[in-house]
């Protein structure tokens, strides 16, 4: 599992994600707060997070990059917009952390076929195992 500040970092990069349209609307927000919840931040603190930085880490483990991944997806469509720029942005994040660029592109282009663009967990374990092989 996550230590602390892995947990703040994760959280502050969901943050800036939903922050680029300049509007942090109710449906991220309490996507968010649910995530923050999940990982055991209190509200005080995520809260803190819309104003403050945190140290960027990388999720350790293979595993953790591709759940942080699978969150920022959610989060990009929570809202049901999507925005160029946010597609870019959730490309170039999936690269930083090391994520191979075709199950990247993959799970984009995938999405499109899934009620609100939502990729079920299992499908998207699957895509990143294959290009793992």
């Amino acid at each position: 599992m996550s230590t602390y500040k892995e947990k703040l970092s994760i959280l502050s990069e969901m943050i800036a994600f939903a922050k680029i349209d300049k509007v942090v609307g109710d449906p991220e927000y309490n996507f968010l707060l649910g995530v923050a919840s999940h990982l055991g931040v209190d509200r005080k603190t995520f809260d803190s997070l819309f104003e403050i930085e945190v140290e960027h880490v990388i999720p350790k483990t293979q595993a953790d990059r591709i759940i942080h991944f699978h969150r920022l997806v959610l989060l990009m469509n929570v809202d049901r917009r999507q925005l160029e720029i946010e597609v870019s942005r959730l490309h170039n994040i999936g690269l930083g952390m090391g994520l191979p660029p075709s199950a990247i592109e993959q799970v984009l282009t995938l999405m499109h076929r899934y009620p609100d663009k939502i990729v079920p967990p299992e499908v998207l374990i699957d895509i990143f195992k294959a290009h793992y092989n």
